[in-house]
């Protein structure tokens, strides 16, 4: 009796709309588009995602590409991942009903991944050092919440997907001071009844007076 009075209660049993078949589609044929499915997956993907009715069925089809990175060659992986960087470095912070969080001086590899599955991701990369100019992170949250902060010098580049959701720039908290040589971050995923967001803030320790000036 207990399962059957908690169905109703389980969000990825909600019917999915043609809409939201129309989205996965979409992520599939980016990800046939970049290499990472080859025609045969597209295909059976596309079958099963037509094919699905709830949001259970819906999530496996292109979990596997959102939580990952594109493939790497083999040799350029190690070189930005060497022993000279004093930080604790971090590939990937996943929150599976509990909470991750990336904060203060930390090493972040060119592509890190983000996951939340009801739960909450912080990524914070104002004192983060960057293994390259450019950084991508691949952010998912799955009825969660994925947050990832930056500092004012950062260039922000969002390709991700909302369904029932929103995957966006939140209302910075300092005004970008962005130059040819600032460092860029790129960000891409699927936020599914979830959210992921970047918001530029000061550096850690802005006294609260000075943040009312913006």
């Amino acid at each position: 009796m207990g399962e059957i009075e908690n169905r109703p209660h389980d969000p990825s049993q909600m019917r999915i709309s043609d809409a939201d078949r129309q989205r996965v589609a979409d992520v599939l044929r980016d990800a046939a588009g970049d290499g990472r499915l080859d025609l045969d997956e597209l295909e059976e993907r596309l079958e099963l995602t037509f094919a699905a009715k709830t949001y259970g069925e819906l999530v496996p089809i292109t979990l596997d590409l959102q939580a990952t990175g594109p493939i790497t060659p083999p040799a350029a992986a190690p070189v930005r991942r060497t022993s000279h960087l004093p930080a604790v470095g971090h590939a990937s912070s996943t929150a599976i009903m509990s909470e991750c969080k990336r904060q203060g001086v930390w090493a972040v590899p060119e592509h890190h991944s983000a996951f939340a599955l009801m739960g909450s991701v912080l990524i914070d990369l104002r004192q983060a050092q960057l293994s390259g100019h450019e950084t991508q992170i691949n952010a998912s949250a799955i009825m969660g919440e994925v947050k990832v902060i930056v500092p004012a010098d950062m260039h922000v580049l969002i390709d991700g997907t909302p369904i029932m959701g929103e995957y966006n720039q939140a209302k910075d908290k300092v005004p970008a001071e962005l130059r040819p040589d600032s460092p860029t971050v790129r960000i891409r995923g699927m936020a599914l009844m979830g959210s992921v967001t970047v918001q530029r803030q000061p550096p850690p320790g802005t006294p609260k007076k000075i943040l009312g000036t913006y």
